[in-house]
């Protein structure tokens, strides 16, 4: 599918919110964080903590976004916070773009891993095989974390060191 990237833009706020609430995967708290991110991201612009990358069909419209930053304390670490795609669009490789081009530009900027954390739950199996394709490891399994019987899991990816 041909689609353009491109940063956060104020106008995104509301077709992202829109988005959001159509991700089955995502429950009213996962939406209430979700927007809190886009909303530090929006009203602070000088903000380190927050990159997006917004990924548009050609008419403009949003068809996915990814939420990443950097890990306060650490060498060159960097968090994948959320990655959401249009329901509507799915299976157009629209994450796996999403993917490829935040680990592109991390890569540039001289990163040494990603990490992520998402759920045990039978919700997120296709997330989990998702990260699984793109070779990210699954390296810590915190039990009964997040309720009982679901459990916190954290996959990362290490990239290429440039520093030679």
């Amino acid at each position: 599918m041909p689609m353009n990237l491109r940063p956060l833009q104020p106008d995104d706020r509301s077709p992202l919110a829109g988005m959001l609430l159509r991700i089955s995967q995502f429950d009213a708290e996962d939406f209430a964080v979700a927007m809190e991110l886009i909303d530090t991201a929006l009203q602070n612009e000088d903000q380190k903590d927050y990159k997006f990358i917004i990924a548009t069909e050609e008419t403009g419209q949003i068809v996915g976004y990814i939420c990443f930053g950097p890990t306060p304390m650490t060498d060159r670490v960097f968090c994948l916070y959320w990655i959401g795609v249009d329901p509507i669009y799915e299976g157009r490789g629209i994450g796996s773009r999403l993917l490829q081009a935040m680990e592109e530009q991390l890569t540039t900027q001289n990163a040494r891993m990603i990490f992520l954390e998402t759920s045990s739950a039978s919700t997120y199996e296709l997330t989990r095989r998702f990260y699984l394709k793109h070779n990210y490891s699954l390296t810590e399994t915190f039990r009964d974390f997040y309720q009982a019987g679901e459990d916190r899991l954290i996959f990362v990816k290490k990239l290429p060191d440039h520093t030679i």
